[in-house]
């Protein structure tokens, strides 16, 4: 299905859900988008009409309760509604420490890129009257942090359209233009990975986000192809990425009693007066650094330089951000 059928029929059950009353087919295409349309041209009359039989039944096999009756006697033609007795959820009990992780889970979309997507299950839940706290931390603060690829290629392979982009990899100076027919994104130990069809390459292959370069651009048309049936994405990128071999020492400082999280991951530690000294085994400075800023002020860098200079990219990386949503927030 097409994203802008999916969007038409999530438009025609809200419409229908936002009213009790039969709607005829002239008040839904007059209040639906994507069924405008001349009624007094017989031809563009047709086709909406074939259309909106097609999403009639698409529904109803989806299983959505669409009743068919009229407002009165006096009305000539029928008209349609879904039944909210048949439709409605039963009752969401949450517990306050589940109702905080709705609010974490929520946090973590929005800091992924996907804060459309966040807003709109919350307004969802607090609609059927379940109390979401999304300050609530329970404890601890989630960190996401995801590439600028990731929402072109999530969105790429949602709705089935090829792609091509530059990807750099470490034992070449230069980045490679790739085609990819993109099966979906995973994380894998920290990282996300995109996973499909190769094209030049006729092969599956799995392509690190971090390595993407410039734009990702899209090629393809919407349902140009399917992936494989049953595909396990985290296998391939297993299998592709092999064992993590941390060579790498890295040395910070953490405040007393804080970052337990980096406590655990340490080799060795040492306690101080004021701050204890961790040394940290790490493979991806990168990675290492954006674990790191998840703890802010707690924890500093003493080296090895790549590491503290990954950090303070981070930095000023999210100081970019915070700038930005001010001055949007600013332009309202």
């Amino acid at each position: 299905m097409s994203r802008t059928r999916t969007e038409r029929l999530v438009n025609l059950v809200i419409c229908l859900l936002s009213t009790r009353r039969f709607l005829t087919a002239a008040q839904i295409a007059a209040t639906v988008p994507g069924y405008e349309h001349d009624p007094d041209d017989a031809k563009d009359h047709e086709a909406f009409q074939r259309k909106f039989e097609r999403d009639k039944a698409e529904l109803r096999e989806l299983g959505v309760p669409l009743e068919t009756g009229t407002a009165s006697v006096f009305d000539a033609e029928p008209g349609y509604r879904i039944a909210h007795r048949e439709y409605a959820l039963p009752d969401i009990p949450l517990e306050p420490d589940e109702a905080a992780a709705v609010g974490i889970a929520a946090r973590l979309w929005q800091h992924a890129g996907l804060a459309a997507a966040a807003s709109s299950g919350l307004a969802k839940l607090r609609a059927a009257g379940v109390d979401v706290d999304p300050q609530a931390t329970l404890g601890l603060e989630p960190m996401v942090t995801v590439d600028p690829a990731f929402a072109p290629l999530t969105a790429a392979a949602r709705d089935r359209r090829e792609v091509n982009f530059d990807y750099r990899v470490p034992d070449r100076d230069a980045p490679t233009r790739r085609r990819l027919q993109p099966w979906g994104v995973v994380c894998w130990r920290g990282r996300w990975y995109v996973v499909g069809h190769d094209l030049d390459r006729a092969a599956t292959r799995c392509f690190r986000l971090s390595r993407v370069v410039g734009t990702v651009r899209v090629t393809g048309r919407p349902g140009a192809y399917e992936p494989p049936v049953g595909v396990d994405l985290i296998s391939h990128v297993a299998r592709w990425s092999g064992p993590v071999e941390r060579s790498g020492r890295a040395t910070v400082l953490v405040a007393a009693g804080r970052a337990a999280g980096l406590r655990r991951w340490a080799v060795e530690t040492t306690s101080g007066p004021e701050d204890d000294r961790l040394v940290l085994p790490y493979a991806d400075a990168d990675y290492l650094a954006g674990q790191l800023v998840g703890y802010g002020p707690d924890v500093r860098v003493v080296e090895p330089p790549e590491v503290r200079d990954a950090v303070i990219q981070r930095l000023k990386e999210i100081a970019a951000r915070h700038d930005d949503l001010a001055v949007a927030g600013g332009a309202r």
